[in-house]
C-alpha cells in the first residue's frame, strides 16, 4: 500500500504541474460550471412551477439530489474521464504493453494514472448547493453537525456511488479490447447519466426500473439525497453498498477477462 501511495502522489503532482501551466483554464471550467448548473436550476425552478413537490420530493430536497449529481459530474472530470479516456488510445496505438509489463496493477495505473484539477469548481459547487439546501430543508432534516454517527451513513452511500461510477466507466472503457470505438459509448453513458440530476420518483414507472436495475442511477444520487436529508431506508441503503461491491468486483473480473484477449496492435 505504501508503494501505491507514493506512486499516486508522483502521478499526481506531474499532472497537476502540467495542467497548472494552463491557469486561464480554472476560470474557463469555472463560468461552465456555474452556468451549467443555473441552468440546470432553472429546468428545476420550471418543474416545480406546476406543484409543491417533484415525484414527492421539496424544492430543498431536489436540490439536495442536483448538487449530488454536480459533484459526481466534477469526480467525472477529476479523475474518471482523463484517465478512462486513454484507454482506446493505449489499445490502437499498442502502448498498453508497457501498462501490463509495469510492477504495479495495470487497473490501477489506468484508473489514476492522471488527475485534472478542473474538475475541482464542479466538486466544490456541489457541495456548496448540497450544504444551502440541507439548511434550506430546517433543522429537522440532515444527519446534524452534533451527530457524528449519522453522517456515518451518507458518507458510505456517496463513496458507493462513486464506486458504482468509477465501474460503469471502466467496463464501458475495457471493452476496448473488444471494440476499439467504444468510447462513444462512455459519451453516451454520460449523458444517460444526466438522469441523476433529479429524484427518481419523479419519472414514469418504466424508467424507474430502468434506471435502478439497468443503469443504477438511482444509487448515484437519489439514495445518498434521502439518507443526507435524513429519511434514508435500511434496504436501499444496503442495496446501495451491495450494488457498489457488485459492480467493482464486476469491473475488476471483467478487466482480468480481457486481458486474456488482447494482442497487442503490433500482433
Amino acid at each position: 500500500m505504501r508503494r501505491y501511495a507514493r506512486s499516486l502522489r508522483w502521478f499526481w503532482g506531474t499532472s497537476l504541474a502540467a495542467e497548472l501551466e494552463y491557469p486561464l483554464n480554472a476560470a474557463i471550467e469555472l463560468v461552465s460550471v456555474l452556468g451549467n448548473l443555473a441552468g440546470s436550476l432553472f429546468v428545476l425552478r420550471l418543474l416545480f412551477a406546476g406543484g409543491l413537490s417533484l415525484g414527492g420530493w421539496s424544492w430543498s430536497g431536489a436540490l439536495v439530489v442536483l448538487g449530488l449529481y454536480t459533484l459526481l459530474d466534477g469526480f467525472t472530470t477529476c479523475l474518471l474521464q482523463p484517465n478512462l479516456s486513454r484507454i482506446v488510445n493505449h489499445v490502437q496505438t499498442g502502448t498498453l504493453d508497457y501498462v501490463l509489463l509495469k510492477p504495479i496493477d495495470s487497473q490501477f495505473w489506468l484508473s489514476a494514472r492522471t488527475v485534472s484539477p478542473w474538475g475541482l469548481p464542479a466538486m466544490a459547487a456541489g457541495l456548496g448547493l448540497i450544504g444551502w439546501a440541507l439548511a434550506q430543508a430546517g433543522p429537522g432534516a440532515g444527519p446534524g453537525l452534533l451527530a457524528p454517527g449519522a453522517v456515518l451513513l451518507p458518507l458510505a452511500l456517496l463513496l458507493a456511488a462513486l464506486v458504482i461510477l468509477y465501474s460503469l466507466w471502466f467496463v464501458l472503457a475495457a471493452l476496448s479490447i473488444w471494440f476499439v470505438k467504444v468510447w462513444n459509448a462512455t459519451e453516451v453513458l454520460r449523458y444517460t447519466l444526466v438522469a441523476g440530476r433529479y429524484p427518481i420518483s419523479a419519472y414514469p414507472p418504466a424508467l424507474r426500473l430502468l434506471f435502478t436495475f439497468v443503469l443504477p442511477v438511482a444509487f448515484l444520487t437519489t439514495v445518498p439525497a434521502e439518507a443526507l436529508l435524513g429519511r434514508g431506508s435500511a434496504l436501499w441503503a444496503v442495496g446501495s453498498l451491495l450494488v457498489a461491491v457488485l459492480c467493482l468486483a464486476g469491473s475488476r473480473l471483467l478487466w482480468r477477462f480481457a486481458q486474456r484477449f488482447y494482442t497487442s496492435a503490433s500482433s
